[in-house]
């Protein structure tokens, strides 16, 4: 189910969709267990059975809460109110029929079926147990001291206890599957972003090849073209200027000759620039590549985000990763830009990062979060750290904001 999600993610999803679905068991077992109350009163109408009914209702208006706000509070809350309305509830039945209603019929069970669900809202497995155990332990309780006040018979409740086992076995499964979850996704993690790296590498590849015939090639050409002795003052200052583009890197970034001055004023004023900028006042060796005019199809507030958020990332490199080098590729299609900053330092585990360590989750993924965008990391310590910034691009963007 969560082979797709990065680590940190995971448990949160899973807790998630266990939790609608325990909800929506107890929901639908509370609500029959007042219609087979109701049922019952129709047929024994000589019988006082509706404040039973009663008994579960608030269980139920608790549920609710717990659904749509989902907190420790209603967690307990729910267990209280819950363990009230089964004591009530076999209190008021066993007092109808002391003598022929033992305390494992159906209609005392549901209730504490919806007590043992209780136990999808946790996030660890040893926890989500443990509230299971807990509301198990407190529906039974419940129940001894209900028959305690009538002098009914108390009867072991052997459907409550499956249930409760059930849930137990499929909890112990889902720890022992995430374990496994934990071992492989470092390898899925290298493997997605090993396709982003070779994607990047398949362009600058064919730009290079590009080049290499544009200007080598060429070059060596003219030379066996040209008559014997020196060679002509245009034709070396073409090779020269051309070997210092080579030996330069410039042709890693994008320059059509095309390009407008008002785009390579935009790249200029960006925040990305000013980010890739003092990085490398900083002492960081910041190699950049792709398309730089792409960062202009943002409009300011996410060129804002986009360039803060690259800065934390490589402040965090020269930090952290124990490296002075990244590099930092743009590209973008018509409806997407991404930034990906690449370093080959320590690496790390984001799932064991401390909680005071703000940066990567404040600076870089809510920052980006809140402006539409998404933010993947893959790291494994000893390899690096890959970071991809995803933004929606805008058809008709504003003029960037200029860099203070």
């Amino acid at each position: 189910m969560s082979l797709g999600l990065p680590g940190h993610l995971a448990p949160h999803s899973e807790s998630r969709a266990f939790a609608r679905a325990s909800h929506a068991i107890s929901f639908v077992v509370l609500v029959a267990d007042v219609l087979l109350i109701l049922s019952l009163q129709l047929a024994r109408p000589e019988s006082i059975l509706w404040p039973a009914a009663i008994a579960v209702l608030p269980i139920i208006a608790v549920l609710w809460l717990l659904e749509r706000y989902r907190s420790w509070f209603f967690s307990v809350t729910y267990l209280i109110v819950g363990t009230a309305s089964v004591f009530w509830l076999v209190l008021a039945g066993t007092s109808q029929f002391p003598q022929n209603s033992p305390t494992d019929l159906i209609v005392f069970t549901l209730p504490k079926i919806a007590l043992i669900l209780v136990g999808g809202a946790g996030i660890g497995v040893l926890k989500t147990m443990a509230w299971s155990v807990l509301g198990y332990l407190l529906g039974e309780g419940a129940t001894i001291l209900a028959v305690s006040q009538n002098g009914a018979d108390f009867e072991f409740d052997i459907a409550a206890f499956l249930v409760l086992v059930a849930t137990l076995l499929l909890f112990t499964v889902i720890g022992l599957s995430r374990r496994r979850l934990l071992t492989a996704q470092p390898s899925l993690q290298r493997a997605a972003r090993d396709e982003h790296l070779s994607d990047i590498r398949h362009r600058i590849e064919v730009r290079a090849a590009a080049m290499l015939h544009d200007t080598i090639l060429n070059h060596l050409a003219a030379v066996a073209a040209s008559p014997d002795g020196a060679l002509r003052d245009d034709l070396q200052q073409r090779i020269e200027r051309d070997l210092q583009v080579l030996v330069g890197e410039e042709w890693l970034v994008t320059t059509d000759d095309q390009e407008s001055a008002a785009d390579r004023a935009g790249w200029v004023t960006s925040r990305l620039f000013r980010a890739i900028d003092e990085a490398r006042e900083l002492g960081l060796d910041v190699v950049l590549s792709g398309d730089r005019s792409a960062i202009l199809r943002l409009d300011a507030q996410r060129q804002l985000a986009v360039g803060l958020a690259v800065k934390q990332c490589l402040v965090n490199v020269l930090k952290h990763a124990e490296t002075d080098r990244a590099e930092v590729v743009i590209y973008g299609s018509d409806s997407e830009v991404s930034i990906m900053i690449i370093d080959g330092g320590k690496g790390f585990s984001e799932r064991e990062t401390s909680v005071d360590r703000l940066g990567l989750r404040q600076s870089v993924r809510r920052r980006i979060e809140t402006v539409d965008g998404t933010v993947q990391v893959w790291s494994t310590p000893g390899t690096g750290t890959s970071i991809l910034i995803r933004l929606p691009a805008c058809d008709s963007v504003a003029d960037p904001e200029p860099v203070s």
